[in-house]
Formats: C-alpha cells, sequence, structure tokens
C-alpha cells in the first residue's frame, strides 16, 4: 500500500549528487531499496487499476558511450508504456516529484507517424487544441525537437512549431509539496495523468497506428 513519499528519498539523492561514488551507494543502499524504490513501486501499483501496469528503472546509469562516468541516477523514474516509447512518466529527486507523460522515444518510423498526423488537417487540429489545454492547466510542453523545419516542410505550415518536435512530452514539477509524504502524493500524480491523458491517447493511437 501507498503510504507516501518520504523525504529521506529527496535527502538521498542531495546527498548522492554531491558523492555519486559505490562507497555511497553501498553504504545508504537500504535508504534507497526503503525510501526511494519501495514507495515508487507502491505508487506505480496504486495507479496500476486505471492506467496500467508500470516498471521501475534502474538506479544505474549507462556510461559506455558518455564522458560523465558517475555510477548512478540522480532520481528514480517510473514508466507506465501504453505504446513502445509513448506513455506516463513520475519521478522521484531531490527537488521533490515530477510528473509527465507523451512520446519519448523517436525512431524514425515514429517520427514518421507523428509528423503525418501533425500534417493531417483533422489530426493535426486535434492535437492544437489537447496542447493548449495541457498547456493552459499548468503543464510545460517540451521535447526533442529541430531548430529549422523538417525537410520538405513549407515555411508556412500552420502547425510548423510541432512539426519539429521528434518528441513530444507534458510535464510539471512539484517542489518538495508537503503532502509528498502522505498518500494524496498519488491522488496528485493521479490527476496529472488524467489531466493529460487525452494527448497521451491522441500519440498512442498515432505511434501505434498500423502496429
Amino acid at each position: 500500500m501507498f503510504t507516501g513519499i518520504p523525504t529521506a528519498a529527496l535527502d538521498f539523492y542531495e546527498d548522492l549528487e554531491a558523492d555519486n561514488s559505490k562507497s555511497f551507494w553501498t553504504a545508504h543502499k537500504a535508504v534507497y531499496d526503503d525510501s526511494v524504490r519501495a514507495p515508487m513501486t507502491a505508487l506505480l501499483a496504486d495507479l496500476e487499476p486505471e492506467f496500467g501496469a508500470g516498471k521501475v528503472f534502474r538506479p544505474y546509469r549507462d556510461v559506455r558511450f558518455s564522458k560523465d562516468k558517475t555510477p548512478y541516477k540522480t532520481h528514480q523514474g517510473g514508466f507506465v508504456e501504453t505504446r513502445p516509447g509513448v506513455g506516463y512518466y513520475v519521478q522521484i529527486d531531490a527537488a521533490g516529484l515530477f510528473v509527465a507523460g507523451g512520446f519519448y522515444s523517436h525512431t524514425p518510423l515514429q517520427v514518421g507517424r507523428f509528423r503525418d498526423a501533425v500534417d493531417d488537417d483533422r489530426r493535426g487540429r486535434e492535437l492544437v487544441k489537447l496542447v493548449k489545454k495541457v498547456r493552459s492547466a499548468g503543464f510545460e510542453i517540451g521535447g526533442d525537437t529541430l531548430k529549422t523545419r523538417p525537410r520538405g516542410v513549407a515555411e508556412d505550415h500552420p502547425r510548423l512549431d510541432l512539426m519539429r518536435h521528434k518528441s513530444l512530452t507534458a510535464s510539471r514539477t512539484y517542489l518538495s509539496p508537503d503532502w509528498i509524504e502522505t498518500p494524496r502524493a498519488a491522488d496528485e500524480v493521479r490527476t496529472a495523468w488524467r489531466s493529460m491523458h487525452p494527448l497521451v491517447e491522441w500519440l498512442t493511437t498515432v505511434i501505434g497506428a498500423g502496429e
């Protein structure tokens, strides 16, 4: 049963940012297990009946191709996938709680499907309305974008800003809210995910087209 996210989880990541080493991790592994991973697992289980089964990400960084060789992530993420690379996200870190949703992965096929949908007058206008509604509800619209327009797209395309996207997300950060240690945290994530559900559903349908 989810009872909240202990402030010890936020303190853990603040300390990890200062000392991202195996010795620190080993000495504080019990804090991670009890105050980070266990609450995240319980949170996803609480949300599962409405959104589906979630995945708790591994705490270890993939440093094979990175100049930054610090071994551990300074956050704990959880993801409910609706299609490969599309779904709902929640994260614990030193700042507090972060919730998001949308289209994250961007294979050429996925980007092609996304842009075809944006280019379509009916579906493209739907997306414009969904993005506007999510933004007006207090979410930040993000994602990887091109600095210039995609090849073959006209300069005066009515949805050029969306055509530039290679991924599209909505997100909100809760900075150490006073309810984070209580069951209300699950309600807040649930409410946020519900707010972005129409956008995630649109992206799920588009990215999953033909599967």
